[in-house]
Parts: structure tokens; C-alpha cells; sequence
């Protein structure tokens, strides 16, 4: 009997003059399709599960910013005390150097702080003084910040002997409080402003080097690092590229600390007579000058000491504040 043709399997016909689609290349990818893009122009934030912190955006880091009081309130003030640094020599009612007042003068219209006891005009020293004393925190904080950074940095992404060595020495200054370390360097190298900032800076090199340390370690294993180091990249790009950018935060909330901390260790510095030259009006040579005279002319160390934890706390709110408006785990809040 001959032999039935067999009915076509309609499924398998169906497959068969099925054409599959051309790839389609994806929009803002380099290369063609099905290809992997080289190291320069790959996009580690974009892979899905592999991208760094997610930021605030800058709205909302001042809408969150705003809603702490606190923070706004010592922004403010720190604002405020940084227009009269820029602009204080202009705006002194009085020389700050002119001694042709009455000594230990009390406070009153014309002096609103007082005269001290070369009958100069307070409020004039005080208003010039917050340039001195502002200059010399803020360089500290930065020379502090950028060594700091560097070596916790180095120590947290190399690791092993790297590691040990800059810890230790880090545990090292960790050791000494921080006058006697600053007496110490001030001793040795003498007095000035620029032995001063090196001394401060010195102090607090280790509160860079730690919190930029612990960042690493965490960051060094995160995808986007494997995966800009599986493409070739160079390990000075990964650590300025990639993981630097990413530890900001902490370390401009710790800069702001920096300078408060800096401010106080000038006046302390100051007040042992071993701070920038007695002649310079600063917080810390004025409270120096009234050391011998707080019963006789109470306003003389009033008003100094005032300035100087007025302007510490404001700065310690600000931070405070700042910590929160930049914390990644809360980024998806407010």
C-alpha cells in the first residue's frame, strides 16, 4: 500500500517562518550591540544593583536641610561670621590697635563690648579678630582633611602593610590629647600662624584618616568597584573616580567639625601665650589679655569666650545637620 503523506506539524511551520527580530541597540550605550563597552565609557552608576550611594539631589538636600532648625540656625550664624571675616577690618567701629580710650572702660553705646586694659576698643578687636581666628580653623581643617583623606584612603583601599603602617601612626597621634600635641609642635617650631594651622592640623589629621578608612573598606567591595576594576580600570581611577566622590559626605561633615575644633585649639593655644603673636587681635589673645583682669573688668573674657562657643556650637549644629540632609539611608525620605 503506498505510503500517506504525513500532515505538516502547523507548530513547527509556524517556527519556521519565524524570523527573529534584529537587535536593537540601547540608547545612551556605546558600542554595538551584544559588544561590552570599554572602561571610559561604560556608566558603573547605571547597572542595575552596581551603582554608588544614591546622593540627594540638590533640592532635596536643602528641602531636608531646612527642616532641621538647628542646622539652619548655626548656617546662618556661621554665614554671618564669615561675612565679617571677609569684611571686618571695613566695618570696625574703631582702630582695633588704637589705645586712646579709657581703661576698663564697661560696656555702653560707644563701646559696646567695653575697652580692655590699654584701653582699646573691644568690639573693634573682636570684629577684626574673627578674620585671625576663622583663617587660621578653616586652614587647618582643610590641610588636616586633604592629608587625613589620602592616607585613610590609601590605607583603606591597599590595605595589608599599607594599612598598618598608617594606622598605627594614626593610633599614634590618637594617643596624645590634643593641647599637649599642639604645645608640643607649637614648642618646637615656635610660635605663628602658619605654625599654628600645621600644629592644629596635625591633631586632627587622624579623624580624617579614620571615617575615610571605614568608608573604603565598604566601598572597595561594592559592584560598581569590581566592576570598573574587572574593565581595566587603574587603581588612582578607582579610588579618585570612584570611591573618593562616594565618601564625601562624611568627610564634609567632619570638615565642619574640623573647623570648630581648630577655632578652639587657637584659643587655647592663645590663651597659654603660645598662639599666633600677642600683638594679633584674635578670640584667643583676648582671652589671654583678661586672665588678670576677670574681676576687675568682667566683659574683658565675657565677650571673647562668648564669640568662641557661640561660633563652636553653631558650627556643631550645622554639621549635625548636614550629616542628615547628605545620609544616603534616609535619601528616600522627605
Amino acid at each position: 500500500m503506498p505510503s500517506l503523506p504525513l500532515p505538516s506539524d502547523p507548530t513547527a511551520a509556524a517556527k519556521a517562518n519565524t524570523t527573529l527580530p534584529e537587535p536593537v541597540a540601547v540608547p545612551g550605550r556605546e558600542g554595538t550591540p551584544h559588544t561590552q563597552p570599554d572602561a571610559e565609557g561604560v556608566r558603573l552608576g547605571g547597572l542595575a544593583g552596581a551603582g554608588p550611594r544614591d546622593m540627594p539631589t540638590g533640592n532635596r538636600f536643602w528641602r531636608r536641610l531646612r527642616a532641621e532648625r538647628k542646622a539652619l540656625l548655626g548656617l546662618i550664624f556661621v554665614g554671618l561670621l564669615a561675612v565679617i571675616a571677609l569684611i571686618g577690618p571695613t566695618i570696625a567701629p574703631y582702630d582695633p590697635e588704637a589705645d586712646d580710650f579709657d581703661l576698663f572702660a564697661a560696656p555702653s553705646r560707644n563701646h559696646p563690648m567695653g575697652t580692655d586694659s590699654f584701653g582699646r576698643d573691644l568690639f573693634s578687636r573682636m570684629i577684626v579678630g574673627t578674620r585671625v581666628s576663622f583663617t587660621i580653623g578653616v586652614s587647618a581643617a582643610l590641610v588636616s582633611m586633604v592629608v587625613g583623606s589620602l592616607l585613610g584612603l590609601a590605607a583603606g583601599y591597599y590595605g595589608r602593610w599599607v594599612d598598618s603602617v598608617v594606622m598605627r601612626a594614626m593610633d599614634l597621634l590618637w594617643a596624645f590629647p590634643v593641647i599637649i600635641l599642639t604645645v608640643g609642635m607649637v614648642a618646637i617650631f615656635g610660635a605663628g600662624v602658619r605654625n599654628v594651622v600645621i600644629a592644629i592640623a596635625l591633631a586632627y589629621v587622624q579623624n580624617f584618616a579614620r571615617v575615610v578608612r571605614a568608608e573604603v573598606l565598604t566601598l572597595r567591595e561594592a559592584d560598581f568597584t569590581q566592576a570598573a576594576r574587572a574593565l581595566g580600570a587603574s587603581d588612582s581611577r578607582i579610588m579618585f573616580r570612584h570611591i573618593l566622590p562616594n565618601a564625601a559626605a562624611p568627610i564634609i561633615v567632619q570638615a565642619t567639625f574640623a573647623v570648630g575644633l581648630g577655632i578652639l585649639a587657637e584659643s587655647g593655644l592663645s590663651f597659654l601665650g603660645l598662639g599666633v603673636d600677642v600683638s594679633t587681635p584674635t578670640w584667643g589673645n583676648a582671652l589671654f589679655e583678661s586672665r588678670e583682669f576677670i574681676r576687675q573688668a568682667w566683659w574683658i573674657s565675657v565677650f571673647p569666650g562668648l564669640a568662641i562657643a557661640s561660633t563652636v556650637l553653631a558650627l556643631n549644629l550645622f554639621g549635625d545637620g548636614l550629616r542628615d540632609a547628605l545620609d544616603v539611608r534616609s535619601v528616600g525620605e522627605a
